[in-house]
């Protein structure tokens, strides 16, 4: 057993092969089913491939987003009711056979409804592995252990349209090969969750029984919480400006398209590079003092936006909310799977991914039109959401688990 001193010290490699062989098991699936997914990538293109109108094919991507959203409440509830193994595999392999169905079907309305529902189960071994990674990792060691999830998750979404643009022209510009491609990764994470994670990791007794009558509702006690989950929302609104209202306001502004895709080039890359390093630190640290500070340096880097736009601001504010990103992005995931008890995991993780899939759903079409009707001036506006969203994080979250 190692000491709390240890603990807190310890640093990703350490905490890597310290992790129980679930952990790890769920930390590698998680970047590899990343990497093969190319469907929200590829899905217009594959649809205007098949004669469907661009009109068709965005609405075909805006339904999958929704079921992204709902997905992860469901997956949040199986993940309490059924464990983390269980619901893992049914996800995935519900997954594995929808994408490739989408090859087949004849028509539209058949394939609306399999992308909807695609777009829901694909995503039940999120909260699900979330909370296996909450349950199977001591406190001291929460926000390591989701700075290496969030990791694999990053560099996974790195790789995908690369790899996927591979299969892609591999398969002779046809889309079977991707599509299979990624059906067979969401099965291989299948079988791997079978065989490597455990059925259940609650122990018997009267946390089993809560968890068959715990319910959504029982989380709508947890009032601080609840302000964590607003806080999440709003978070989430102003991060996603930087892909939908910026890139609008750089066209607006007649700045050469470089520098948005370069400060878009050096979030990604600095995530990558320097988020694990950075939380050997901030996994020491407070949590509420790590989560405002994170959200505030999120708020400062749009408002920075809002100087007469031109390569510098652009650069320098992005780099600003993206340090903020990287202090907080490990603390801010970590922190739901500690605020609640333990029969209620599953959909306090849920609930916490619903309300940032939600805010980031949601939050190109309030910039969109806050811009149109705003122009330049939409940045302080965010600004001043993030603010808030800093304080309101400060004020929810607590240091220590809840008990």
């Amino acid at each position: 057993m190692t000491t709390t001193e240890e603990a807190k010290s310890a640093g990703v490699w350490r905490t890597f092969v310290e992790s129980p062989l679930a952990v790890k098991a769920v930390l590698g699936g998680v970047f590899v089913n990343k990497v093969g997914g190319f469907l929200n990538i590829f899905l217009v293109l594959f649809m205007t491939s098949r004669g469907y109108t661009a009109g068709e094919a965005a609405t075909a991507l805006g339904v999958f987003g929704i079921g992204n959203v709902v997905g992860v409440l469901i997956g949040g509830a199986l993940a309490d009711r059924l464990g983390a193994r269980n619901s893992t595999v049914l996800g995935m392999a519900g997954a594995a056979a929808l994408t490739a169905s989408l090859l087949y079907l004849p028509n539209y309305g058949l394939l609306i409804g399999a992308v909807a529902l695609l777009g829901a189960i694909s995503q039940i071994y999120r909260p699900a592995s979330a909370t296996l990674l909450s349950e199977l990792t001591d406190d001291d060691r929460q926000v390591m252990v989701f700075a290496m999830y969030r990791f694999g998750l990053n560099l996974g979404t790195t790789a995908a349209p690369l790899i996927g643009f591979g299969l892609y022209q591999l398969g002779g510009d046809s889309y079977h090969l991707l599509f299979w491609g990624e059906a067979a990764v969401a099965l291989g994470y299948a079988v791997l969750a079978f065989y490597a994670l455990p059925a259940r990791t609650t122990t018997t007794g009267p946390s089993e029984s809560a968890a068959e009558t715990g319910s959504y509702a029982d989380l709508f006690r947890d009032r601080r919480y609840l302000l964590y989950l607003v806080a999440t929302f709003f978070n989430a609104v102003v991060y996603v400006q930087y892909l939908s209202t910026l890139p609008l306001d750089v066209a607006a502004s007649g700045v050469p398209i470089f520098w948005y895709t370069l400060a878009v080039a050096l979030n990604g890359g600095a995530v990558i590079l320097l988020e694990l390093v950075v939380t050997k630190k901030t996994q020491n640290m407070k949590p509420r003092l790590v989560v405002f500070t994170a959200y505030a340096l999120t708020a400062v880097g749009v408002a920075l936006y809002g100087l007469p736009l031109g390569p510098a601001v652009i650069v320098i504010g992005t780099l600003v909310w993206t340090f903020g990103e990287i202090i907080g992005g490990p603390v801010v995931f970590a922190y739901p799977g500690m605020a609640g008890p333990a029969h209620l995991k599953g959909r306090y993780i849920g609930s916490f991914q619903f309300m940032f899939g939600l805010g980031a759903a949601l939050g190109p079409v309030l910039g969109g039109f806050l811009f149109l009707r705003m122009g330049h001036a939409v940045w302080p506006v965010m600004a001043v959401s993030g603010l808030l969203a800093a304080v309101a994080g400060y004020f929810a979250t607590r240091n220590r688990k809840a008990a």
